[in-house]
């Protein structure tokens, strides 16, 4: 099942799930279902209390379809398309593996997560492959976005403690 929301392009899929006493199989992604195209597929692994983003290709912007393997994640994305109706607002979910669903974030928004539990492994077929050069990263706590967040202290790479403000983004980018 697909559903749709405010945020034209972004859709979240309840992926169907076929469960027995072995164990389970789980459908993830029919491309024919997007019409898009996954080149590029990662894997990322974090511990509780981490949050990574937010994070946009200026260049070659990538779609991300976006799910979990293990664990349980608070998943965000920032509409960043100056065009947008939504322009600056953010969109979130719980994606994890216990629910089943995942999410399709189109190309234009800057994306994040904060991993809610022990171990979280999250997987992201990208439309376009990896652009170091023109990767940029907003501030999680932006004061002008105002996401809230689901813990206080998060654990945060050197890349996203350096980040921008989303003023700083539009001047510079937009």
């Amino acid at each position: 099942m697909i559903s749709k929301n405010k945020f034209k392009g972004l859709l979240i899929f309840q992926n169907k799930s076929f469960k027995d006493k072995r164990g389970y199989f789980k459908e993830v992604l029919k491309e024919i279902k997007l019409k898009k195209k996954f080149p590029f597929t990662v894997i990322s692994f974090s511990k509780k209390n981490v949050i990574r983003g937010m994070h946009i290709q200026t260049k070659k912007s990538q779609g991300k379809f976006i799910s979990v393997l293990k664990g349980k994640i608070f998943d965000v994305a920032i509409d960043l398309r100056k065009n947008s109706k939504t322009f600056g607002k953010f969109f979130s979910c719980i994606l994890s593996e216990k629910n089943s669903k995942s999410v399709y974030i189109p190309p234009g928004f800057a994306h994040g997560f904060c991993a809610l539990e022990k171990e979280n492994y999250v997987l992201y077929s990208c439309t376009q492959y990896r652009n170091a050069g023109s990767e940029r990263t907003i501030k999680y706590n932006d004061k002008e976005i105002k996401i809230k967040w689901p813990i206080k202290k998060p654990i945060l790479s050197k890349k996203d403690k350096n980040a921008i403000t989303f003023k700083e983004f539009i001047k510079k980018y937009l």
